[in-house]
């Protein structure tokens, strides 16, 4: 598992879950359809994506193809941090 999905997912559960000792979540699983995370979730994602990866979410972005599983969202700030690079 990379860095970046790492980070992410301790995110996910430090922050969702709220410490149940496990996500109960693959890494290609809706955060949505699982009610990990909601609207207000997905806001607060970003601001940790855009604090903890320097990169900038763009409304346009945020959509469930970039936010909505493990692998989108890594697939996605990798993307971001080499445009920016």
């Amino acid at each position: 598992m990379s860095t970046i999905k790492n980070q992410i997912r301790r995110y996910i559960d430090d922050n969702f879950i709220m410490g149940s000792g496990g996500a109960p979540f693959t890494d290609a699983d809706s955060l949505l359809d699982l009610h990990i995370v909601d609207s207000t979730g997905i806001l607060e994602l970003i601001l940790f994506l855009e604090e903890t990866f320097g990169i900038q979410v763009l409304d346009a972005e945020m959509v469930p193809e970039n936010l909505d599983s493990l692998n989108a969202i890594e697939a996605y700030v990798a993307t971001k941090q080499k445009v920016a690079a």
